[in-house]
C-alpha cells in the first residue's frame, strides 16, 4: 500500500511546481493562468479519481481506501475552485454595482 500524501492549501490544486512566487524575473503571473491551471489539476484529479473507480470494479486494484482517497481528493478539489470562481462571480457583481 503507498503512503498517503497530504496537500495543503492551493498548492495541491495548482499542482506540483505551481507557484505564486515571483519568478526570476520578478514577475507573478497573471490570475488568470494561475486560474486555468488549478482548473486543468482538478480535471487531472477526477480523471485519476475515474481510472481508481475503474480499476475497481474491473477488479485491477481491490483497495476500496485508495479509491475513496482518490474520490475525495477529486471532490475538494473540485469544491475548492467552485468556491474561488463563486467569489469572482460576487466581486465582479459588487463592481459593476459600483455607480461612477
Amino acid at each position: 500500500m503507498n503512503p498517503i500524501e497530504i496537500q495543503n492549501g492551493i498548492g495541491s490544486v495548482m499542482g506540483p511546481g505551481k507557484s505564486s512566487r515571483p519568478n526570476e524575473m520578478g514577475e507573478t503571473g497573471s490570475f488568470g493562468d494561475m486560474f486555468k491551471d488549478a482548473i486543468n489539476s482538478v480535471n487531472r484529479q477526477q480523471k485519476v479519481a475515474d481510472q481508481a473507480i475503474e480499476d475497481l470494479t474491473t477488479g485491477k486494484n481491490a483497495d476500496i481506501h485508495r479509491t475513496m482517497i482518490e474520490m475525495e481528493k477529486a471532490s475538494v478539489s473540485f469544491q475548492l475552485v467552485m468556491q474561488v470562481r463563486n467569489k469572482l462571480i460576487s466581486a465582479y457583481e459588487e463592481i459593476m454595482r459600483i455607480q461612477v
